[in-house]
C-alpha cells in the first residue's frame, strides 16, 4: 500500500534534512513555524538545522517509529553522531554518541507548523561519563 498523507510528508521532510536540501524546506515547514513553544519562522528553523549539520558533520536523521493521524505526527528518531565540540551543553569534543529523540509535530495546510522535541539527555550524559 503506498504511503499517503502526513506519513509521506514526514518521510519527504526527513529526506530533505538528510540531503541538506535547504531550498526545499519550505515545502514541508510553515513560514511561522513554532519550535518547543517559540515561534522562530522558516528562516530561523532553517538556520538552526544548518548549524546542526555544521557542528555535527555525520548527522543523519533515522526514523525508528512513525505514527500520524489527520493533523499530528509522532516520531522517534535515532542518532549515532560525532559532534565537533559541545552537544546539549555537554563537552563531547569529537566523541561518538548514540541517543533517541521523540518529536511531535502539528501540521496545518500540509506543512509542519509546530514542533515539540524531547532528546534523551541522560543517555548522552551517561555515555560521556563512561557509564
Amino acid at each position: 500500500m503506498p504511503e499517503i498523507g502526513l506519513t509521506a510528508l514526514y518521510r519527504a521532510y526527513i529526506d530533505c534534512l538528510n540531503n541538506r536540501a535547504w531550498h526545499d524546506l519550505g515545502r514541508y515547514i510553515a513560514e511561522d513555524i513554532a519550535y518547543n513553544g517559540n515561534t522562530i519562522g522558516l528562516d530561523g528553523y532553517r538556520q538552526a538545522r544548518e548549524a546542526e549539520f555544521r557542528n555535527i558533520p555525520d548527522l543523519h536523521f533515522k526514523i525508528q517509529m512513525l505514527i500520524a493521524d489527520d493533523t499530528t505526527i509522532a516520531s522517534r528518531l535515532a542518532f549515532d553522531i560525532t559532534p565537533r565540540a559541545e552537544f546539549l551543553g555537554l563537552p563531547v569534543n569529537g566523541r561518538r554518541i548514540s541517543f533517541a529523540e521523540n518529536v511531535f509535530y502539528e501540521c496545518e495546510n500540509d506543512r509542519i507548523a509546530k514542533v515539540w522535541s524531547i532528546i534523551d539527555n541522560v543517555a548522552v550524559a551517561a555515555q560521556l561519563s563512561g557509564r
